[in-house]
């Protein structure tokens, strides 16, 4: 039979979270923004779009109180966003097997008193084309660009954080 010694097994568990702790693994915070930017307008060319109602909800979350259009308020206008489509590979036959999709967003921060910023990126990312399955596709390609435009909105909180 093994006995257990209380000593060595209480180091062992010291060790172990010593171990764990020295890591360097830390959860990732919510964004924290800047206190001139803690209240303001958004605006947009389509504000009817996905992206916008996206970043509206990334900014309450981020407890941003989103206010009309006001004099000395901090104003985000998002311009339009782009797609791009680009043929990375081809079947035998010519017809596409591989596309790359390029997602552009830009937007414009202005703040009272100081100079306006306007900022640019672009998310890029792979989808394979079967035109056997057109339809099934067509609706990956839909939740891709779905997914795209959360992963723009979580940036455009995250690069406002950063000013």
């Amino acid at each position: 039979m093994v006995s257990f010694n209380p000593l060595k097994n209480t180091l062992a568990l010291v060790l172990m979270c010593f171990v764990l702790s020295s890591c360097g693994f830390h959860l990732k915070k919510a964004s924290s923004l800047p206190d001139n930017l803690k209240t303001l307008t958004l605006k947009g060319d389509d504000e009817k779009s996905s992206l916008f109602l996206n970043l509206k909800k990334e900014l309450k979350a981020s407890n941003v109180e989103l206010t009309p259009s006001a004099k000395n308020v901090a104003q985000l206008y998002l311009r339009k966003e782009s797609i791009e489509r680009q043929t990375l590979s081809l079947f035998q036959n010519g017809q596409v097997a591989e596309y790359e999709l390029a997602y552009g967003v830009s937007y414009v921060v202005k703040r009272p008193g100081e100079k306006a910023i306007e900022k640019r990126f672009e998310l890029y990312r792979n989808y394979q084309d079967d035109p056997d399955h057109a339809l099934a596709k067509a609706k990956e390609l839909e939740l891709l660009i779905s997914e795209i435009r959360k992963q723009a909105s979580g940036r455009i909180v995250r690069e406002l954080s950063q000013l």
